[in-house]
């Protein structure tokens, strides 16, 4: 057998999804802020978009016209076999997920926009005669009325800045700057401070430090071209010695390596006053840890000598030190919830607004549309340019009003399907899934998923996330479904109002739900109270 390369033609149809469908999808799935922040970068890159005057009136009709227009495009969806999400984010662009689709837009706007989409290619086989229907592209829908164009002030736009939060590393770098330490010390106490988490906790091990920081000395003597035997290394003892010094900083229990000897250096000089000796807490944590985790108070009892009582109040004290204290300094930086949507009850009826005040309000730059239309001074390959950012800009604009009318037909839905809740509370909270919003708004499943990631609302009843109202459920006796989160709240409920004595079990759980016409398993019960982060019964039971 000869091996060879040879030509043949193959002719066959497949689908490509348009580039424009992939930014129109991530843009669906970006919350409120960082839909802001990509919005912004399109105003450095696109020279045809510019922040529109909220105080211009012709600026403010200019942009409702297209985005009427890009609503319009948007009613054109249509079904691909293993796509369906695409063709519900098709507006704006052409319409569809297909590159051979059209859209059911306006017939004179749609040749101009194939005009301008066209490959570089085509554009460089074209005369100047060609794009005798700029002048419609640029003007259709953006143009003010009566062509008076006012003078605009430059802007400066500054993007905040965070501010830096201290971490833990600093905060204990500063208590040893007040400590009279060596050099060498130091240079221990930083290796000490490099292993430990943000957690508060040592990540390695004393011999992994002591090997470390000699691997350092190791190093530094060769570069200097000193014998190694002349290096001093650190022994074992001093990286004791400097254990005992980090875990005396603050905060408490820092430098710890298991959550023992973190509370234990938390009730470091805890006594018990009436006897002057170390307090029953401490004898818990250091002789008895695994029995005070399983709450087994009878044998704490018996191996303390002392009372049920007095060892669950020691239990109690230990409940309130912080596992994790270097969370405490270190802190997670903020983050800023900004609600897309807002709900609002207004004479008895619940309104929905989409919050688009933060994003920028975008419009074509009238200046660049004054150059374009000078089709004289650009070639082939400039126009084609043109045409692209031209095109780009204006489907941007109409992507963000299809973003916003899909959000808007997404929680119109929610707010009618769960008016109860709205009016009543959690107990009235009813299933969804997304399937049911997708089939009720013609739209697919994984679009819904996308128009409520990451997405909040603001409501009468607090700013929630849109994934709260979705929840499985459970049947009841009626035939009737009752939402899962329903459930989680009748059972948190019913363990804050138990006997703390005699506390409800699981199977206890099962008989009240079933009395209230609920079928659920005790397996159910389980996993929601683990879920809500409820101890099981024998662990809640008080003497």
């Amino acid at each position: 057998m000869r091996a060879g390369l040879s030509q043949s033609v193959r002719l066959g149809q497949e689908m490509k999804i348009n580039p424009r469908l992939y930014q129109a999808m991530d843009m669906l799935y970006m919350p409120l802020l960082d839909l802001q922040q990509h919005l912004k970068q399109e105003l450095l890159v696109n020279p045809f978009l510019e922040l529109s005057d909220d105080d211009d009136p012709d600026a403010s009709d200019a942009s409702e016209a297209d985005a009427d227009n890009g609503a319009d495009d948007a009613d054109a969806q249509t079904a691909a076999d293993d796509g369906g999400d695409v063709t519900d984010l098709a507006a704006g662009a052409e319409g569809d997920g297909a590159e051979d689709s059209q859209p059911d837009s306006d017939a004179d706007a749609e040749p101009d926009l194939a005009e301008a989409l066209a490959s570089p290619e085509e554009a460089t086989t074209r005369d100047s005669g060609e794009f005798e229907k700029w002048d419609e592209i640029l003007t259709d829908g953006f143009e003010p009325e009566g062509g008076v164009r006012e003078e605009r002030e430059e802007r400066e736009y500054v993007e905040p800045v965070s501010v830096a939060v201290r971490d833990l590393a600093e905060h204990l770098r500063e208590q040893l700057q007040l400590l009279d330490l060596s050099p060498r010390q130091r240079l221990l106490a930083e290796e000490f401070v490099g292993n430990i988490g943000d957690d508060g906790y040592l990540t390695a091990t004393l011999e992994e430090i002591r090997e470390g920081i000699n691997q350092v000395m190791a190093d530094a003597a060769e570069r200097a071209g000193r014998d190694e035997d002349e290096t001093p290394l650190f022994s074992p003892v001093e990286v004791e010695l400097m254990l005992g010094i980090i875990q005396g900083l603050e905060p408490a229990g820092v430098g710890a390596r298991d959550l023992r000897e973190c509370l234990l250096l938390q009730l470091r000089g805890d006594r018990d006053g009436d006897r002057d000796r170390e307090s029953l807490a401490v004898r818990l944590v250091r002789d008895h840890f695994a029995e005070l985790v399983a709450h087994k108070w009878g044998e704490l009892a018996k191996a303390t000598a002392e009372t049920p009582q007095a060892v669950q109040k020691a239990a109690d004290r230990v409940a309130q030190l912080n596992p994790k204290p270097g969370r405490a300094v270190t802190g997670a930086a903020d983050q800023y919830v900004v609600p897309d949507l807002v709900v609002e009850k207004i004479e008895g009826e619940y309104l929905v607004f989409a919050n688009d005040g933060p994003l920028p309000r975008l419009r074509l730059s009238r200046t660049y549309q004054d150059l374009a239309r000078d089709r004289k001074r650009f070639d082939a390959e400039h126009k084609e340019f043109i045409a692209n950012k031209l095109s780009a800009a204006q489907w941007l604009i109409q992507a963000i009003e299809q973003r916003r009318q899909t959000m808007l037909k997404v929680m119109h839905f929610i707010v009618n399907r769960q008016r109860e809740f709205f009016d009543k509370g959690i107990q009235h909270l009813r299933p969804l899934t997304l399937r049911e919003v997708a089939d009720a708004i013609g739209m697919h499943e994984s679009t819904v998923s996308r128009v409520t990631n990451e997405k909040f609302v603001q409501t009468p009843r607090g700013v929630l996330s849109l994934k709260f109202f979705f929840s499985s459920g459970l049947a009841t006796v009626d035939g009737e479904d009752v939402s899962a989160r329903k459930i989680k709240d009748t059972i948190e409920k019913l363990v804050k109002a138990e006997d703390v004595r005699n506390p409800l079990t699981d199977q206890a759980i099962v008989a009240v739900l079933e009395r209230d016409g609920v079928q659920i398993a005790r397996r159910t019960v389980a996993k929601y109270r683990d879920q809500l982060g409820v101890l099981p019964a024998r662990m809640r039971k008080r003497v």
